[in-house]
């Protein structure tokens, strides 16, 4: 069910813009981007070389995922000897999560990092519970290819090792299995890294110039998980971060909310997205599944009770995750307040429509050399990739990725910018500037191409010595 409203929800708005941004990403593959491992870009520019301008195609992956991640949440509640009654509250939980509708509506490097961590949640549980030695060798591949989308799983599985070395279990981690994990994680893992230590790591900038909650900072990060599955839901997640401790038998399952408190301290301490626990969200949901069915046993009401509070987390989650309400309507709505991806999915055909008229305007002699240039990787991706179509050509950008890929030849001493807001934004790259067009979505939201200048304007020096200061990673 998860996965058909996915689906059929898939082609309402258009492409985000990291989207366009990973299907011109993939079209120069490499070991690793500035700011994030291959595989989501490859994958990305694989689904669009099978079915270009499909976002039903392009998002089928991702939809696969959720549904994946939900099934693995209820095989941790049977893992831990949850019935049907379990395991479907475990599924229902996860699938009606907030977060998990959000990520998966969209190709991004969280829905196959909530994939990675909560099938390394699995493995681990099920090496505690029936010491399976190949269960920690699955859990090393799944870590190593989990790095290759987000590298957040490898640092998962870094703090569960060393809460299990000093909490316990310990004998699983003195196996060789254990070591033929390791091994495998990373040597998989290993060509990102390389890549990142070869160009000075820049994903160590990107994180840094990115860091502070999007969810009202530091302020904002505890009380945003109280809303990241539904806050109608929470007793269920915290019943699995308590029952470790409180259940007869699962004392070996401390290192989960131990390894969840540990992971919401360095977030916090580090400065980072409140939304960077939510892979762990489907574990504690498994977890918790088993105390919350023993919860509704002791009263006929609250079997009741509890699927009202799925029925309606459903509801909220998936007006505020998934593109239901019309695209004029998005402005001043709770969905952009809470939701602000979904405005980034809005007017990409008019934007480059507009830099095509703008483009249009200057004479032929000119525009020979004349280069585009894009303040971001959305609004390079979107020319890129919708632009040729109206022949227009490649656009530059020093933006994260597209800084490694592609300079203005010497002979381009114009550029026609887009994603600047004025001639002195642009300044002192570029001068001489005049409007030739201003970018409008045509439904009035205020998203963060809206109102912008596409500017003619003249190159300040020459590009290999511009291009320094026009790098930038975030």
């Amino acid at each position: 069910m998860q996965a058909a409203v996915l689906l059929a929800t898939s082609g309402r708005y258009g492409y985000h813009r990291d989207e366009l941004y990973f299907i011109v990403a993939g079209g120069h593959a490499a070991f690793g981007y500035p700011d994030q491992p291959p595989l989501v870009p490859l994958l990305g520019w694989a689904m669009n070389a099978l079915a270009p301008g499909s976002l039903l195609v392009l998002r089928a992956p991702s939809a696969l995922a959720a549904a994946v991640t939900t099934t693995l949440a209820a095989l941790i509640a049977r893992e831990l000897g949850g019935q049907a009654r379990e395991q479907v509250i475990a599924a229902a939980c996860t699938a009606v999560s907030g977060f998990a509708l959000a990520v998966a509506h969209l190709v991004s490097t969280t829905t196959p990092d909530l994939l990675s961590t909560t099938l390394l949640g699995w493995l681990a549980v099920r090496t505690t519970v029936r010491g399976s030695g190949p269960s920690l060798l699955a859990a090393g591949v799944v870590v190593g290819v989990g790095v290759e989308a987000k590298p957040q799983v490898g640092l998962v599985a870094a703090v569960m090792v060393a809460t299990l070395i000093v909490v316990g279990p310990r004998a699983p981690l003195r196996s060789w299995w254990a070591a033929a994990g390791v091994i495998a994680a990373v040597v998989l893992a290993a060509p990102y890294v390389v890549w990142q230590q070869q160009h000075g790591w820049p994903q160590l900038t990107v994180a840094r110039h990115i860091a502070g909650s999007q969810e009202g900072g530091r302020a904002g990060f505890f009380p945003f998980q109280l809303v990241m599955v539904s806050p109608f839901l929470v007793p269920v997640w915290i019943a699995g971060l308590l029952a470790p401790f409180r259940r007869a038998g699962w004392r070996q399952l401390r290192f989960v909310p131990i390894t969840y408190a540990v992971m919401a301290v360095l977030y916090f301490a580090g400065n980072g997205h409140a939304y960077y626990l939510a892979s762990l969200y489907p574990l504690l949901l498994g977890l918790g599944a088993l105390p919350t069915a023993e919860w509704t046993l002791r009263a006929r009401y609250r079997t009741p009770l509890l699927a009202i509070g799925i029925a309606i987390s459903a509801a909220v989650s998936a007006v505020i995750a998934l593109p239901l309400l019309s695209e004029r309507d998005l402005q001043g709505s709770i969905v952009i307040a809470l939701n602000s991806a979904q405005g980034d999915t809005v007017g990409w055909p008019r934007f480059v429509h507009t830099v095509s008229t703008a483009w249009q305007q200057i004479p032929a002699s000119e525009r020979r050399h004349t280069a585009i240039f894009a303040g971001n990787y959305g609004e390079a991706g979107a020319i890129d990739l919708l632009g040729s179509a109206l022949k227009l050509p490649p656009a530059y950008s020093g933006h994260n990725g597209f800084s490694e890929w592609r300079i203005p030849p010497v002979n381009d001493t114009r550029a026609l910018l887009v994603g600047y807001s004025s001639p002195a934004d642009a300044a002192p790259s570029f001068d001489q500037c005049r409007t030739l067009a201003v970018v409008n979505n045509g439904v009035g939201l205020n998203n963060q191409e809206q109102g912008l200048p596409v500017m003619l304007c003249r190159v300040t020096g020459p590009w290999a010595t511009l291009w320094p200061r026009l790098i930038h990673y975030d």
